[in-house]
């Protein structure tokens, strides 16, 4: 990815660092955005992600994410909707703006942000590519977090719909996550993951970087060159959400 530029929205925490560390190890310049201030920065070999403080349910935040990566690096090759989540509450008894704020981050911004990075690809020789970061939650009924599945699920016919959109200048493809192991995660499934590894036939929960090695594996055109609208099972063989949690 050496000469590349990428856009991992989210790409501070969580499952966003563990992307945003394989594309800097891969070589490429990568921009990151997030709502609140950034902890520490985030580093792979010496190189560090360029961050932007941005809230992407709002246009102008798409816009100044986009902008920070053409103009600080010339170019815009890859764009990673990782930003996303959910928190625990009542379906019965929530606020009609919880529903409505869940939809708008999981769902609505990587709309955004994809037409956004589309124009900035669309002049790139080799094109471009877009990567949805979705989650086993929109497979099946999930009625702990609904808006957040519901919009999970959405992805996946907006991936679709996109691919042959903005075909062929530009690729989309979706990663279905699933049980992947963080510090929030780590609250609800044991330390290590001890509470759920035995249902998983890989033996273990996955890391953010086996989902950031996926989201490289589809944004390489030499690999991946062909393949848009495609959903790629990122779940170690358990593809059944347990609880809603933020990735």
């Amino acid at each position: 990815m050496t000469g590349r530029v990428a856009i991992v929205t989210g790409g501070g925490r969580g499952v966003g660092r563990g992307i945003t560390r394989c594309f800097l190890e891969a070589g490429a310049d990568v921009v990151i955005c997030g709502r609140k201030p950034l902890p520490e920065p985030v580093e792979d070999g010496g190189r560090q992600a360029h961050f932007v403080q941005a809230d992407i349910r709002k246009p102008e935040g798409v816009e100044s994410v986009v902008n920070a990566a053409t103009e600080t690096f010339g170019r815009l090759d890859v764009l990673v909707n990782n930003a996303g989540g959910t928190a625990y509450a009542d379906t019965l008894t929530v606020s009609p703006g919880f529903h409505r704020s869940t939809v708008d981050l999981n769902l609505v911004a990587p709309l955004n942000c994809s037409v956004a990075a589309y124009h900035a690809m669309k002049g790139n020789p080799e094109g471009g590519s877009i990567v949805f970061i979705s989650s086993v939650a929109a497979t099946i009924p999930d009625p702990v977090t609904p808006a957040y599945a519901a919009a999970k699920a959405g992805l996946s016919n907006l991936c679709r719909s996109l691919a042959m959109e903005f075909a062929p200048k530009v690729r989309v493809n979706t990663v279905i996550a699933g049980l992947i192991l963080t510090k929030d995660s780590e609250t609800y499934y044991g330390e290590g993951g001890k509470d759920v590894r035995d249902k998983i036939p890989m033996g273990r929960m996955g890391s953010p970087e086996d989902v950031g090695n996926a989201c490289l594996l589809l944004s390489e055109p030499r690999y991946a060159g062909w393949i848009t609208g495609a959903a790629l099972e990122c779940h170690g063989g358990f593809p059944y959400p347990l609880t809603g949690i933020d990735h």
